[in-house]
């Protein structure tokens, strides 16, 4: 519907230039495509030092003794710390359990755990006085699977734990079990005319952000440290390093800086507080930065998992019952493992109907490498199983495998396994229809009319391995469900300052929150909160830190949500704000106030064409509007650990996929051609951000189901930490991504909106391996899907 002109250079039934619903460009775009953008390896201070960190070469041994004397001697280093040097008492630290050492004491966990740290005028000095300590190992027992962690004689990886998680865990090697039980399984299960099963696996994937950890710690004359990192999460930094620093939060003041893509990656401590401990200890700056090779252990990564379901279904279709077992490698230390768990058994039944269903997911202690929080966490690995299932099923009753997924799907009202209700739009039939109504790429789009072939468009493409020879099409379809925000009664809020004045003549707001931006667009969508809220065209960011209150983590989806609502809660307040300023400056007689005060008080006001409400400007005149307000979105609570029952999540996201892709089948190459993604956003605030996460996602779903998975050795050794054999798509693995958006508002989110970035990595993955299944008749049961799985060498 078209704007309606009203005097007062207001404008009802639109939004400012720039707001909500209008695909605003972001204000980082064009200095990132230029290289000028300033992350956080781009940090520089007068007098800086170079820290480096000394890692484990073993994952499991007994440190019988470190001698740092020959480091210590050489020049250029100013200090090296070992754990016998931290300040206090708090010497572990952790996003849920504090199981994680600052360095390793008494033994090493993993492969690459940290075992001493280096201060020195170079970071070639560094590096060369860390190879000069020496550290006297004795090798220990490996955990490295569910049987060797398991076993009655399994060495304990933290003999004596005592946390919240513990008491009904079935070994001490177990981090966290989560059962779900509904119904009568048995009795469903007698009533089905068709039942499957499989065994899936997951391999470990890296989210593979391209800007390594980095930071600058700079001490201050306080006593105390001001640190500029690249993170998810600014306060939950702060909560684990002030302690171990043995200062209080005021002290350690921590800004964000660029960030080079995060994807969960960044959620957990990585360099911050060796960077601090560091500074303190030599009085100078430090500034530490990962080569990749550090960087692949210096965070978590996806949790590997083993999984096990059936699945029932009548003969026209009708699921009867779901069993299934999520084993998941958490690794050596607990990070996000906890909460991992919590979303695979209440994701695991997917986006369907089934009224009876036994879970258990539980996450491992092992000497793997750490795992934690990556993109659409513990839904992905489950969604891959239960979407293998789907195809299973449809097969074995002859239908079409997206009807019988549409035949089943819920949608609003239904009841979850946990016994939650889904009260907003759950589109998952609609979503499919749409997907498969897409119309499919040609195909042989490699032949060109008396030409020879374009090996581009090939499995193998620029090899030049075939010429169309033994390759074949598939055609694939998934679809999944990811829960928005954090869940099990977390009080999960954010926190907004705004602060809106007349400067020059215009009204300018200044938006500030302690969200980190790793690229999702949430600076964007702040800007464009502003400017719709408060009818102003100016607004500028504020750099995050932890001067304002937490905005909570840069995951899970959330941001948009929750940030996103706080920025739209504080500016209705300072908007309320105005409306008494106004009237105690025009009282009721002022007949154009009196427009604009209806208009703010209906949420409406937002200027015409970039031109200034004049009234708003002689309100504000001389006078600052600046308020801090946290918000939270409706509470959750904790899932039952005997049953699994409880109103665990805020909200769900749906996407669907189609995957096409061709097949060298005496090779094993496969080429994606085409990954078509509809998705309910329940309304796009920005509907280019939109499709880039949507493109994204999915993206990082191919990489997984084709090519990524870090290797680990049953000695738990990493063999290829390096993006030369660790793989990630390139724009020549990428293949077209046509997104389909339906905007099916959720009434209690703010605007509308759905979390978006993560539910495209879930169904993203299963469709590819479902079209590969389709071209090579193969099962396929493990990702990612290598050349030897399709050619039996």
């Amino acid at each position: 519907m078209g704007a309606t002109r009203i005097p007062g250079n207001i404008t009802q039934g639109s939004t400012a230039k720039g707001g909500i619903g209008e695909s605003t460009l972001r204000p980082d775009g064009t200095l990132k495509v230029t290289g000028e953008f300033a992350y956080s390896s781009d940090m520089w201070h007068e007098d800086m030092l170079w820290g480096f960190t000394l890692r484990s070469p073993h994952a499991h041994a007994e440190i019988k003794s470190i001698d740092t004397s020959e480091a210590l001697a050489q020049a250029g280093v100013y200090a090296v710390l070992t754990y016998d040097d931290l300040p206090t008492d708090v010497k572990n630290y952790g996003l849920e359990i504090q199981d994680t050492p600052v360095l390793a004491h008494g033994r090493v966990r993993h492969h690459g755990e940290p075992v001493a740290l280096v201060a020195a005028d170079h970071p070639e000095t560094a590096r060369r006085a860390a190879a000069k300590i020496k550290v006297e190992y004795v090798q220990l027992p490996v955990v490295h699977d569910e049987q060797t962690a398991l076993a009655e004689d399994a060495p304990l990886l933290h003999p004596g734990r005592d946390d919240h998680h513990a008491g009904h865990v079935p070994h001490p090697n177990v981090v966290h079990r989560q059962p779900i039980h509904r119904g009568d399984v048995a009795a469903a299960r007698a009533r089905a005319d068709v039942i499957v099963s499989g065994e899936y696996v997951v391999g470990m994937q890296d989210q593979a952000f391209l800007g390594p950890e980095s930071g600058l710690a700079v001490p201050a004359e306080d006593g105390g440290v001001d640190l500029y990192i690249a993170t998810q999460w600014l306060h939950s930094d702060l909560r684990q390093i002030a302690p171990v620093l043995g200062l209080p939060p005021e002290k350690v003041r921590m800004t964000l800086s660029g960030v080079g893509g995060a994807f969960g990656g960044r959620e957990d401590l990585s360099m911050q507080i060796h960077a601090c401990l560091l500074a303190l200890r030599t009085g100078k700056p430090v500034k530490i930065v990962y080569n990749r090779f550090e960087s692949f252990f210096g965070h978590v990564h996806r949790h590997p998992a083993k999984l096990w379901y059936e699945h029932g279904a009548t003969k026209d279709g009708k699921l009867t019952h779901m069993r299934c077992r999520i084993v998941l490698d958490g690794g050596a230390y607990a990070s996000a493992s906890p909460a991992v768990v919590g979303n695979a058994s209440s994701l695991s039944v997917g986006p369907y109907v089934i009224d009876d269903v036994e879970i258990e997911a539980v996450a491992l202690y092992t000497n793997n490498p750490p795992c934690g929080a990556m993109r659409g966490f513990g839904a992905v690995q489950a969604c891959f199983a239960y979407e293998a299932q789907m195809d299973k099923l449809a097969a074995e009753l002859g239908m079409d495998p997206v009807e019988f997924r549409r035949l089943n799907a819920m949608s609003q009202g239904t009841l979850l396994p946990t016994g939650q209700v889904v009260d907003s739009p759950a589109p998952v039939a609609e979503l499919l229809r749409r997907i498969k109504a897409m119309p499919l790429p040609p195909e042989r789009q490699w032949e060109t009319a008396g030409e020879s072939a374009d090996v581009r468009a090939l499995p193998g493409g620029l090899s030049n391995t075939t010429h169309g020879e033994g390759v074949v099409r598939g055609v694939g379809y998934a679809v999944g469900i990811k829960n928005v925000g954090f869940s099990e009664g977390f009080d999960d809020y954010s926190t907004a300052r705004v602060r809106l004045e007349v400067v020059g003549g215009e009204p300018v707001a200044v938006v500030h929150t302690a969200m980190a931006e790793v690229g999702q667009g949430g600076v964007t969508v702040h800007a464009q909160i502003a400017r719709t809220e408060l009818g102003v065209t100016q607004v500028t960011i504020h750099p995050a830190d932890t001067q304002v209150g937490s905005a909570g983590s840069t995951s899970a989806s959330r941001q948009t949500y929750v940030t996103g609502g706080a920025v739209k809660n504080t500016c209705e307040a300072v908007r309320e704000k105005v409306l008494e300023l106004g009237r105690a400056r025009f009282g009721s007689y002022h007949p154009a106030w009196a427009t604009a005060e209806l208009l703010l008080e209906s949420g409406k006001v937002v200027t015409d064409g970039g031109e200034v409400l004049a009234d708003l400007v002689e309100v504000l005149e001389g006078e600052a509007i600046d308020l801090e307000l946290e918000w939270r979105h409706r509470p959750t609570e904790a899932f039952d650990l005997h049953t699994g029952q409880g109103n665990g999540h805020v909200q769900y996201s749906f996407a669907a996929h189609r995957a096409v892709v061709e097949v060298d089948t005496e090779l094993g190459l496969v080429k994606v051609v085409e990954l078509a993604c509809a998705q309910d956003v329940g309304r796009a605030l920005n509907p280019l951000s939109v499709v880039g996460q949507i493109q994204g996602g999915t993206t990082q779903g191919l990489g997984l189901a084709v090519m990524e998975e870090i290797v680990v050795s049953k000695e738990a050794k990493v063999r290829n930490p390096s993006f030369t054999d660790y793989l990630i798509p390139t724009i020549l693995d990428t293949p077209t991504i046509p997104v389909d958006v339906l905007e099916l508002a959720d009434e209690h989110a703010p605007y509308g909106l759905r979390g978006i970035g993560e539910a495209p990595t879930l169904s993203s993955t299963p469709a590819v391996v479902s079209a590969i299944r389709a071209a090579t008749g193969l099962a396929l049961n493990r990702v990612p899907v290598r050349p030897e799985h399709l050619t039996g060498t």
